[in-house]
């Protein structure tokens, strides 16, 4: 009876859009997900006259990975100006094509599917044929495979590539090199300009570490691997222009010397998470000034991990980047009012913007614990996992950040007046409502796989209101217990294993196809799209 009442419940909202939707295009419909959030101007009252022409330089170079991202995803921008219909056009741009990100279905007619390699692989490749190909270069993550004139596939690297782009950046990094009176950054730059010219980043990726003493940020380059879902080995090139809440990110360098204890205070067996991070790792609380390439298509990061190079995550560390004005806008326009439809009461009285950001905080740290290498001799994590592997590691890094934030709440670290209650009902509201993101990548897989994990263990009950009630001494054993089966796997590299556990979980259930249906008759985005002041 109750999956009856799902289903009639399905067709009656579903009715109940077609209803509303009547005389509005469809890209005008898909818009309407995306809550127009304006980056205001800002405050560089603390910059000096150079310092603000190095943000110029930065952000011109960011328009170049942006350029890079285009081709990467879809082939070229040019398209944009063949499109009559504004709200065709604007939905293009926050999907860099014509391809919905959340299914990668075209939204625009006369498009096939997305393919699954996106512009890294010629459409038409075999696997065989990829396969067969001798140059140890094709699995590198700064490659792509083309066609020769006479057809067979070779590999050619990013900065041959796209070698205009290239140039340019490289020229712009250099530039502010030579205006910066920062000895950091322009060590920094002058690597990154080295790095993006011939595709070697361990240099450059070290010395965006050793850059501490800059009140500005730039992350630059190629580095998710998310659009590649045919092999999960290309990154795609984007950047980051930060400005740095220096106060903020005072009082969080205590979190980074207590990274080796974090790691031992995880779930489950030591061996799985014996990796000792880096002791030059950091945090940084920043505003976000610009984002190009892949960071500005679809939903928007709220913070990252980086790098991802194991090499230097052992030796030197990770620095966490924590987007402060992204988390608050994502909160107050996605989360929040998510959370506010789809829990009960009770539960709705433990939603809190700052529990959210501590989540946030503990999620990213995640990132850098675990292990980065089987225990077994498979090789790295990533390698013995395959096309699941970013997928575990974005649901470890989700269950790992509410484990580790719990805990620090439990113990008094955290100078926040939030319970446990607190961390998990939004932990939880966010997950349902990035369930929205659907299957097409990692992020959405994650936080289904979380979501089903959740309701199979008894830690979230669908009421038939549809409104969900949270059982928090289950949800805590729920997630403590997720994380401990995925740190597991990681180490193991049990490909089989973590194959089963997305198949089983990274699912649309119908609970969430109804979820979704609430959220837009609501007209709560799914996320924002920025436009910045000048």
């Amino acid at each position: 009876m109750r999956k009856l009442a799902i289903a009639l419940s399905l067709v009656v909202v579903a009715l109940a859009i077609a209803s509303c939707g009547k005389g509005r295009s469809k890209a005008e419909r898909l818009l309407e997900n995306y809550a127009q959030v304006t980056v205001p101007a800002p405050d560089l009252s603390g910059i000096t006259d150079n310092g603000k022409e190095v943000l110029n330089l930065y952000r011109f170079a960011a328009d170049q990975a942006d350029a890079i991202y285009w081709e990467q995803n879809y082939g070229s921008s040019a398209f944009l100006s063949a499109l009559a219909d504004p709200a065709e056009k604007a939905y293009a741009q926050i999907n860099y094509g014509p391809w919905d990100r959340i299914d990668n279905e075209p939204f625009i007619p006369g498009f096939e599917s997305k393919p699954a390699g996106a512009r890294f692989y010629p459409e038409d490749m075999t696997d065989e044929e990829f396969d067969a190909l001798q140059d140890p270069a094709k699995n590198s993550p700064y490659t792509i495979i083309r066609r020769k004139a006479d057809g067979s596939l070779e590999t050619v690297w990013y900065h041959d590539a796209y070698r205009e782009q290239v140039d340019k950046m490289a020229d712009l990094l250099r530039a502010a090199a030579d205006i910066t009176i920062k000895n950091s950054v322009r060590e920094y730059l002058l690597q990154m300009a080295q790095a993006v010219k011939t595709d070697r980043y361990y240099s450059a990726q070290r010395s965006w570490l050793d850059m501490t003493d800059s009140k500005m940020d730039l992350i630059i380059g190629p580095t998710e691997t998310i659009d590649d879902a045919r092999y999960g080995k290309k990154a795609s090139y984007g950047a980051y222009v930060l400005l740095k809440n220096e106060e903020r990110t005072r009082a969080l360098e205590e979190l980074c010397s207590r990274l080796p204890e974090l790691q031992a205070s995880l779930p489950g067996d030591r061996a799985y998470h014996n990796f000792v991070p880096g002791a030059k790792s950091n945090i940084f609380s920043c505003d976000v000034l610009y984002y190009g390439g892949y960071p500005n298509a679809g939903y928007k990061n709220i913070a990252v991990n980086l790098p991802y190079d194991p090499t230097v995550q052992e030796h030197y560390g990770t620095r966490t980047v924590l987007f402060d004005n992204i988390i608050r806008e994502k909160y107050n326009r996605t989360v929040f009012p998510a959370g506010m439809l789809l829990l009960e009461a009770d539960d709705c009285a433990h939603l809190d913007a700052t529990a959210f950001y501590w989540v946030i905080v503990f999620r990213e740290v995640a990132q850098s614990l675990g292990v980065k290498e089987t225990v077994n001799g498979k090789g790295s994590v990533a390698d013995a996992l395959g096309n699941e592997a970013l997928t575990l590691e974005k649901a470890k890094s989700n269950v790992l950040g509410a484990f580790l934030c719990m805990q620090e709440v439990a113990a008094h670290r955290i100078d926040a007046l939030i319970m446990k209650q607190d961390v998990l009902a939004t932990f939880i509201a966010n997950t349902i409502r990035s369930t929205r993101f659907g299957t097409a990548d990692a992020t959405g897989r994650a936080n289904l796989l979380a979501y089903n994990w959740l309701m199979e263990q008894g830690a979230i009950e669908r009421k038939a209101s549809g409104k969900y009630s949270i059982d928090y001494t289950k949800a805590e054993a729920a997630v403590t217990a997720l994380s401990e089966l995925i740190l597991k796997l990681q180490a193991t590299g049990d490909a089989e294993g973590a194959a089963r556990l997305v198949a089983k979980y990274a699912v649309v259930p119908s609970t969430i196809k109804a979820d979704i249906v609430s959220l837009e008759l609501e007209k709560i985005p799914v996320d924002i799209r920025l436009t910045y002041e000048k």
